[in-house]
C-alpha cells in the first residue's frame, strides 16, 4: 500500500506540474512573457526550495537528447522539402557558417572580456551560437512569419542546432585530450555533418514509401508511426558516430509535404509533442540550477554576454551572409534578432558538465543566465518587432503551418 501512495504522489506531483505549464501558457499569452521563461524560473526556485527535486546532469542530458529529437523532426517536417528549396541558400549559409561566424565572435569577446581561456572561450561560444525553433514556435503561438524571412528563421534554426552540437563535441575532445590539435575539431564535425546528413536522406525516402504504401486502422497509430521512425533515424545516426541531431531534421524535411492519411492529427501530435518537449528541457535546466548560489558576477556575465551575442555577434555573422538573400533590411534585422536561445544550449552547457570539462560549472551557470535573458527580452519583443520592421505576420489554424502537409 506504501508503493501505491508514494506512486500516486508521483504522478499528482508530474500532472500538477503539466497543469500548471498549461497555465503558464495562457498567462504567456496574455503578458507577453515567453513561457519558457515562467518554466525555468518556476523550475529554479523549486528546486531552492525543494533541493530533492534536483536532477543530475547526465538525466539532463537524456531529457533534452530526447525532447531535441521531436523538436527537431517537427520543425523539418513543418518546414518541408519545397519551402526549404526555395530559401535553401541563406539557410544552410546561416545554419553552418552563421553558426561557426557567431561562435568564433563570441569566443573571442569571452577571452577578452572575461579573461577566460582560448579552449573555455570556444566551448562557451559553441554553446551559445545555435538558436532554438520550439522556443520561436511556442513564442509565436499561432502566429506564423510571412514568405521567405518566416522560411529563413525556421530553417537555421533547425539547421545550426545539429551543427553547434557538432562543433561542440569537437570542442571537448580537444579540451580532454592534451595532446590534441584543432583537427580533431574538423575531423569530428566533418564525420557527425556527414553520417548524419546521409542517413537523413536514407531514412527520410524510406519513411516517405512507408507512409504511403503502408496503411494502418487507426489515426492514433499513425502519429506513432512518426515519432517511432524518428526515433530509428537518430539512433542509427548516434550508433554510426554520425548527428542524429542532423539526421532527424533532414528527414523530418522530406517528409514533411507527404500527402498522407490523417495528416492533420498528425500534425497537431507532432505540435502538442514539440510543445510538451520545450517545456520539460525548460523544467529540467532550472532543477539544476540553484539560484541562491548563483554570484551576481555570474548573472553579470550571463547579462552582458546575452546582449553581445543579440546586438553585436549575431548581426556581425550573419549580416554578410544574408546581403545576397532577396530581403528588404528590416526583415534582415528581424531575422537577426529572432535568434531565440533554448534546448541546444542547455545540451550543450550539460556536455561540458558531464564530461568534466574545465570551467564547466561556470559555462553551465551562464548558459543559464543567457537563455533565460534570450527567452525573455527576444522572445517579449518578438511580436513587436515584427510590426516595427515591417514584417507581417498573421493567425494559423492550429497544425496548419504553410507549406506542410505532415
Amino acid at each position: 500500500m506504501h508503493d501505491l501512495t508514494s506512486f500516486g504522489l508521483t504522478i499528482l506531483v508530474v500532472a500538477g506540474a503539466l497543469s500548471a505549464a498549461l497555465l503558464a501558457s495562457k498567462v504567456s499569452a496574455r503578458t507577453q512573457v515567453p513561457a519558457a521563461a515562467l518554466f525555468l524560473v518556476a523550475a529554479a526556485i523549486a528546486s531552492d526550495l525543494f533541493p530533492s527535486l534536483s536532477l543530475s546532469i547526465a538525466t539532463v542530458e537524456r531529457i533534452a537528447t530526447v525532447a531535441l529529437i521531436v523538436i527537431l523532426f517537427d520543425g523539418g517536417s513543418s518546414i518541408g522539402w519545397r519551402r526549404f528549396r526555395v530559401a535553401a541558400a541563406p539557410i544552410v549559409s546561416l545554419g553552418i557558417l552563421g553558426t561557426f561566424a557567431t561562435a568564433g565572435v563570441v569566443a573571442v569577446f569571452v577571452h577578452l572580456g572575461f579573461g577566460l581561456g582560448w579552449v573555455t572561450s570556444g566551448l562557451l561560444g559553441a554553446a551559445v551560437a545555435p538558436t532554438d525553433p520550439a522556443v520561436m514556435f511556442s513564442v509565436l503561438g499561432d502566429r506564423e512569419i510571412s514568405g521567405r524571412t518566416g522560411t529563413i528563421l525556421e530553417g537555421e534554426s533547425g539547421a545550426n542546432d545539429p551543427v553547434g552540437i557538432a562543433l561542440m563535441l569537437g570542442l571537448i575532445e580537444l579540451a580532454t585530450h592534451t595532446d590534441a590539435s584543432f583537427w580533431i575539431v574538423v575531423r569530428v564535425f566533418a564525420e557527425q555533418m556527414s553520417t548524419g546528413l546521409a542517413i537523413g536522406v536514407v531514412g527520410g525516402l524510406l519513411e516517405r514509401r512507408l507512409l504511403q504504401r503502408v496503411a494502418l486502422p487507426s489515426a492514433g497509430l499513425y502519429t506513432l508511426r512518426t515519432l517511432a521512425l524518428a526515433g530509428l533515424v537518430y539512433g542509427l545516426a548516434a550508433v554510426a558516430h554520425g548527428s542524429g541531431f542532423l539526421a532527424v531534421f533532414v528527414a523530418g524535411l522530406i517528409v514533411g509535404d507527404l500527402r498522407a492519411p490523417f495528416t492533420a492529427e498528425i500534425r497537431v501530435f507532432q505540435d502538442g509533442l514539440a510543445t510538451l518537449a520545450e517545456i520539460v528541457v525548460f523544467v529540467a535546466l532550472g532543477l539544476t540550477i540553484n539560484l541562491s548560489a548563483l554570484s551576481g558576477s555570474r548573472w553579470v556575465e550571463g547579462l552582458v554576454l546575452a546582449a553581445f551575442v543579440a546586438l553585436i555577434a549575431r548581426p556581425l555573422a550573419l549580416g554578410p551572409l544574408l546581403a545576397p538573400a532577396k530581403l528588404r533590411p528590416g526583415e534582415r534585422v528581424f531575422v537577426m534578432w529572432g535568434g531565440l536561445k533554448g534546448a541546444v544550449p542547455i545540451l550543450l552547457a550539460a556536455f561540458t558538465l558531464g564530461r568534466h570539462v574545465h570551467d564547466a560549472q561556470r559555462i553551465y551557470e551562464t548558459v543559464f543566465v543567457v537563455v533565460l535573458a534570450s527567452v525573455i527580452v527576444q522572445g517579449g519583443t518578438i511580436a513587436a518587432a515584427a510590426r516595427r520592421l515591417g514584417v507581417e505576420m498573421w493567425s494559423t489554424p492550429l497544425g496548419e503551418r504553410s507549406g506542410s502537409s505532415l
